[in-house]
């Protein structure tokens, strides 16, 4: 499926949940656990590709720049694990990080 076919509701919430997969690489890069780090140019180009679709859109219909991202960003839940669903209930993703960094398993 290309860009050009998702709703400017799923294109925002594919920018937003690629975003936080890229943070997730970045993190586990910066921790040595990265076995693939081709993944994070390949995460950020994508990142880049669907912003890039998302001005042409924006531009095509005159609305200022990030109006769509302003507009669906609040209805994105991002999609978690069942490793990650009692971080979640704990205050984020990043509680999560802080435990493991802390041996609080």
């Amino acid at each position: 499926m290309s860009f050009a076919e998702l709703s400017d509701e799923q294109l925002v919430h594919k920018i937003l949940e690629t975003e936080r997969e890229l943070v997730r690489a970045q993190f586990a890069h910066s921790q040595q656990q990265l076995e693939n780090t081709a993944i994070l140019g390949n995460l950020r180009k994508a990142v880049a590709r669907l912003k890039t679709e998302t001005r042409t859109r924006e531009t095509a219909a005159g609305l200022r720049k990030n109006a769509l991202i302003d507009q669906h960003a609040k209805s994105f839940a991002p999609v978690t694990d069942s490793s990650d669903a009692g971080a979640q209930e704990k205050g984020g993703f990043l509680s999560g990080i802080v435990d493991k960094l802390q041996g609080n398993d």
